[in-house]
């Protein structure tokens, strides 16, 4: 059963705009938010920490009148410390940086938070949740990646599923409502497992931006537990 703040009608889902069509990206960001979604996920590369570029803060700043839907920035560069006031400045919402590119990830942290955005922190698969315990107390978002960073389509990897259970039972003795965020291979399949292990948000890419913008709002359902009694 899922327990305290996780209850399935608080779940988020926040399409990862790494699968949207590039040529149109406004549109499909207004187009996913039309179809339910809770935030809109935008996955930052460097080429450097992960194998691939994406968009920095200009594509951002123009996609940010499209929606009034909460900016999720999952940054995977290295470093992020000199970056963090451009994303807050574009219209990030939420900033999260990597654990593993962060030598001192207190005072990222402690930044984001000075600039009026919610601080998250993402783990690598072969990061344990240990790595975190001595910053939770900074974090308003932990982000478990279930895939290998760097690229859309990957298969889910099931052992991240103990690592959500650790994070839950860390977050919930903390009494804060932290959002408990989960990247990587998820769909209408792997979600009920992430869900049950205890994440309150959901990242979803190919899962939601399959089929075109009719099939949008049935793809985002397809991710939300079922809720009738």
């Amino acid at each position: 059963p899922i327990k305290g703040n996780n209850m399935p009608s608080d779940l988020k889902i926040a399409p990862s705009i790494l699968s949207a069509d590039f040529s149109r990206l406004g549109a499909e960001v207004e187009a996913v938010d039309n179809a339910g979604c809770d935030y809109i996920h935008i996955d930052v590369m460097d080429g450097h920490f992960v194998p691939n570029l994406t968009f920095g803060p200009p594509v951002i700043q123009c996609i940010r009148p499209c929606t009034k839907k909460i900016f999720d920035v999952h940054l995977m560069i290295d470093p992020a410390q000199p970056h963090l006031q451009s994303y807050a400045d574009a219209g990030a919402d939420i900033i999260t940086v990597h654990v593993e590119a962060d030598a001192h990830l207190d005072r990222s942290l402690q930044m984001i938070r000075e600039m009026g955005k919610k601080a998250g922190v993402s783990l690598n698969p072969s990061t344990p949740e240990t790595a975190i315990e001595n910053v939770i107390d900074k974090v308003d978002l932990i982000l478990v990646m279930s895939v290998n960073p760097g690229f859309g389509g990957q298969t889910f990897i099931d052992s991240q599923l103990r690592k959500v259970e650790q994070l839950r039972r860390m977050i919930d003795s903390t009494g804060r409502d932290i959002i408990l965020e989960i990247d990587g291979g998820l769909n209408p399949e792997t979600a009920p497992k992430a869900i049950a292990a205890g994440v309150s948000a959901i990242v979803a890419g190919s899962a939601v931006f399959k089929g075109g913008g009719s099939a949008y709002a049935d793809n985002i359902r397809s991710l939300r537990p079922n809720l009738k009694v």
